[in-house]
């Protein structure tokens, strides 16, 4: 199982990025696609969450800003993020939740700076 994320880049304060994640391999049934973020010298956080139901929740400091939402066909999730602030630099990580036990699988990370 893998999981390609990618997306992440430079940007200004007030721009936009859209990450994507794309599971492949013998997952089942994917249960909660995730993102998750760590900037210098935090540690890791829930930024949101999609379940295959179609619930979402958001950590309060992206609420408004963030979008997340998935093709379940592609096994892809997705994050579109505007309105960035340099707060939100960090690398940002997609997590699965699959299976008959919900196994977790983590993508490797891309980053995203934001920055003038």
């Amino acid at each position: 199982v893998q999981l390609q994320a990618s997306g992440g880049g430079l940007v200004q304060p007030g721009g936009s990025l859209r990450l994507s994640c794309a599971a492949s391999g013998s997952i089942g049934s994917i249960h909660v696609m995730s993102w998750y973020r760590q900037g210098p010298g935090k540690s890791r956080e829930l930024v949101a969450v999609i379940t295959n139901g179609g619930s979402i929740t958001y950590a309060d400091s992206v609420k408004g800003r963030f979008t997340i939402s998935r093709d379940n066909a592609k096994k892809t999730v997705y994050l579109q993020m505007n309105s960035l602030k340099p707060e939100d630099t960090a690398v940002y990580y997609c997590n699965v939740a699959a299976g008959v036990v919900r196994s977790s699988y983590w993508g490797k990370g891309t980053l995203v700076t934001v920055s003038s």
